[in-house]
């Protein structure tokens, strides 16, 4: 009997050994309440807010990607392009005096626009303009050309808002209205559509500028321009602007005009241009008016020939003036790199209005032209001019029939534009 009780206490005794040696274990194997759930909640918690960062810079990633995107795009349709013109030019004449001065610039080779210096290693202008041409895909537009130099003072030279405008060549909006093939709507300042050369040298065939583009025409206009092309035949031109070379207007009245560009071959181009409207200051009842007629064929692959009629008239302290005159043009393209261009002119001044003179004009002109692939232009130019009436400059106050001059014109010239 006292052995089975033994028994029975040893049992006991092993049984509570054993749970006591695996009471330590109980609390890793039950969870109590609030024990270990702070510590999963802490994770939960850090896992969901490392979630929410990475979503945000994800989204701020995409929202950067998209706004680089929009901005390459953007400048993606604008045309970047200018140049840097200078020259130095020998009048054999001679002359001590300048001839006249438009503007602040000294005019030394007479007539001349825009090489007026003689002797002298010159910059003729420099040139940067920003360009986004409206489309169907994006119908807003606008163009801006910035220029510096003494040509951008002649220019502007007889602009009734002074020197405000004289660095900008031009500055105008453009929409693309959705009517028929495309109403190009434009509105600022802009150069004129008159006239078979340009302000800018690079995209003339000659160095110097001729009798025309000098005398006969405008620089430039300030309005509204619209522009309408029914076929790739056709191209249709109005516009209403202050007048000529006014960014702001010399009277209450408007000038209109328009233009109409025919192309009835791939060779052949006829562009007729008008305008009409009051040009004396403080004056709206007597119109100027000019006719301005421009031909240009392509003879052959090399020799592109174009010619430049002028027809202009005005009433001026209750007298009638008039001015006319012509030119032909040819270039000749070698080869990639040179090309030889001739000039001729008659200009016709019965009435002093664009000269100070009644007299008759005429000048010749060739020049040869050096182009390499990088943009570089070289040009050498040799020109006469000559008249009826003793006008140009010679030596000290001697004044003459006739001027010559040799030209030697350094451009370069860049573009964002793929070639």
């Amino acid at each position: 009997m006292r052995k089975m009780v033994w028994s029975g206490l040893t049992l006991a005794l092993i049984s509570s050994v054993a749970q006591a040696q695996e009471a330590p274990k109980g609390p890793a194997a039950v969870t109590p309440v609030g024990a270990v759930r702070p510590i999963e909640s802490a994770l939960t918690t850090s896992a969901a807010t490392a979630a929410a960062a990475t979503g945000e810079a994800a989204s701020a990633q995409d929202a950067s990607a998209k706004q680089d995107s929009a901005t390459l795009d953007f400048f993606r349709k604008i045309e970047i392009s200018g140049f840097v013109d200078t020259y130095y030019t020998y009048n054999f004449n001679r002359p001590s005096n300048p001839c006249a001065t438009v503007g602040s610039v000294a005019v030394s080779n007479c007539l001349y626009n825009f090489n007026v210096a003689h002797n002298s290693l010159s910059l003729n202008l420099a040139e940067v303009a920003l360009e986004k041409k409206p489309t169907a895909d994006s119908r807003a537009g606008f163009r801006v050309d910035l220029d510096y130099g003494p040509s951008a003072t002649m220019v502007n030279a007889f602009e009734p808002g002074g020197s405000t405008y004289q660095n900008i060549e031009q500055a105008y909006v453009s929409f693309l209205a959705p009517a028929g093939t495309g109403l190009q709507i434009d509105f600022g300042k802009f150069v004129t559509m008159m006239g078979n050369e340009v302000i800018e040298t690079k995209d003339n065939w000659n160095y110097s500028r001729g009798l025309l583009f000098a005398l006969a025409i405008p620089y430039y206009h300030t309005g509204a321009r619209l522009t309408y092309s029914p076929s790739s035949k056709v191209t249709l031109q109005a516009h209403v602007v202050n007048g000529w070379n006014n960014a702001q207007d010399n009277n209450t009245g408007k000038s209109i005009g328009g233009a109409v560009t025919l192309k009835p071959t791939g060779a052949l181009t006829i562009i007729e241009n008008v305008m009409f409207g009051p040009e004396q200051t403080d004056n709206n009842d007597d119109w100027r008016k000019i006719s301005d007629t421009i031909v240009t064929y392509t003879a052959t692959k090399q020799l592109t020939l174009a010619a430049n009629y002028d027809h202009g008239q005005d009433t001026v302290n209750g007298s009638k003036v008039m001015w006319h005159g012509i030119a032909g043009y040819a270039k000749y393209q070698a080869n990639d790199w040179f090309a030889l261009s001739p000039r001729v002119e008659w200009y016709r001044d019965s009435d002093g209005f664009s000269t100070g003179t009644d007299q008759t004009l005429k000048e010749a002109t060739v020049t040869a032209e050096l182009k390499h692939k990088d943009g570089i232009i070289m040009r050498l130019e040799y020109r006469g001019d000559f008249s009826d009436e003793p006008f140009f400059s010679k030596r000290l106050a001697q004044t003459v029939k006739s001027q010559n001059t040799f030209t030697v014109g350094l451009i370069y010239a860049f573009s964002t534009k793929a070639q």
